[in-house]
C-alpha cells in the first residue's frame, strides 16, 4: 500500500521498510501493520489532540509532570508550543507505561520506539500467526468468561502494584492471543498515586471487564472486585495473586453525593463511547 504520510519519516530513517496494511483506526490513534527488517510489527499513528474524541483529558492529564519548568508553564497556559508538548506527553505516556507494565510482568505489547507520533510496537498475534482479535470479537463460553475474567483481573492487580490504572479498559482494548487476553492502548494511563480520581477510574475499569464478562457469566454481575481492589490497595495489602471474593462490606459513612453525580457522569460518557465504537466497528 501507499505509504501514510505520517510514516514517511520512519521509512527514511529505516525504523519500517515497508508498510503492509492498515490493522485499524480508532478514537486515538490508526494502527498499520509495518515490516522491520525480518519483523513484521505494528505501527500506530497517534491522532491530532482535535481529532480524537476521548473524555475527560483533564482528568487523566492530572499528575502527569514535565521536568521542564518552561515546559510546563506553556502547556498551562496552552500556547501552541505547550500544546505541543502536551501531545508529546500524551504520547510518550503510552511508552513509558508498556515498559513500566512490562517490566511488571503485565500482559502488554513490546514497545519499540516513539518517534514523531508514531509508537512502533509488537504485532500480538493468534496461534495462526494472524492479528490477535479484540475481546469484543471472540466467543465466550461460560468457562472461557469465567477465565478470562479471572486472569484480567489479575493483571488489573499487577498493574496497580506498579502504580498504574489504564483508565480505558474495556473489551475494546483487549487483545486475544493464544495464551490469553493482552492490554492495549495506554495513552490514558493514569498515576494511582498522583491523581485525584485514580480510585473511580479503577473501578469503571473493573466494572467494565465485569459486565461484559456477566453476559456469558450471569454469576459475575453484582460483584464489587474494583471496590475490594481499590480497598485492599488503600490498606498497604494489594499483591499479585491475592486472593479475591468480589464483595466489601457496605460503608458507614455518609454518602458523597458530589462524587457519586462524578461517577454518573464519567458512566455517561463511558456509554456514549461504548454506542460510537460499535457504530465504528460496523460502519
Amino acid at each position: 500500500m501507499k505509504t501514510p504520510k505520517r510514516l514517511l519519516p520512519l521509512v527514511e530513517e529505516g525504523l519500517i521498510d515497508e508498510v503492509m496494511r492498515q490493522l485499524m483506526s480508532g478514537k486515538e490513534a490508526t494502527v498499520y501493520v509495518v515490516r522491520c527488517g525480518d519483523d513484521i510489527r505494528c505501527a500506530k499513528v497517534y491522532k491530532d489532540a482535535n481529532e480524537r474524541s476521548f473524555h475527560q483529558a483533564v482528568a487523566y492529564q492530572e499528575g502527569r509532570r514535565v521536568k521542564n519548568s518552561r515546559q510546563a508553564r506553556a502547556m498551562e497556559k496552552g500556547t501552541r508550543y505547550g500544546r505541543k508538548m502536551a501531545e508529546e506527553v500524551w504520547q510518550n505516556a503510552e511508552v513509558d507505561a508498556l515498559y513500566r507494565l512490562a517490566a511488571a510482568g503485565v500482559r502488554v505489547p513490546t514497545p519499540y520506539i516513539c518517534f514523531e507520533g508514531v509508537l512502533l510496537m509488537e504485532l500480538v498475534t493468534d496461534a495462526e500467526g494472524n492479528a490477535a482479535p479484540r475481546l469484543n470479537d471472540v466467543e465466550l463460553t461460560q468457562e472461557r468468561a469465567l477465565a478470562f475474567h479471572a486472569a484480567l483481573l489479575q493483571q488489573v492487580i499487577l498493574m496497580l502494584c506498579a502504580g498504574v490504572i489504564h483508565g480505558d479498559l474495556s473489551e475494546y482494548n483487549i487483545l486475544v492471543d493464544e495464551h490469553g487476553p493482552v492490554i492495549i492502548d495506554l495513552p490514558q494511563a493514569i498515576d494511582a498515586a498522583g491523581s485525584s480520581v485514580a480510585a473511580g477510574m479503577l473501578e469503571r475499569d473493573v466494572d467494565n471487564l465485569r459486565n461484559f464478562f456477566a453476559v456469558a457469566a450471569p454469576e459475575l454481575a453484582g460483584t464489587q472486585y474494583g471496590k475490594e481492589i481499590w480497598k485492599l490497595y488503600e490498606a498497604g495489602l494489594l499483591a499479585p495473586g491475592v486472593a479475591l471474593t468480589g464483595h466489601v462490606a457496605a460503608p458507614t459513612t455518609v454518602a458523597d453525593v458530589g462524587a457519586v453525580i462524578h461517577e454518573i457522569e464519567l458512566a455517561r460518557l463511558e456509554e456514549e463511547d461504548r454506542v460510537r465504537r460499535k457504530m465504528e466497528m460496523q460502519g
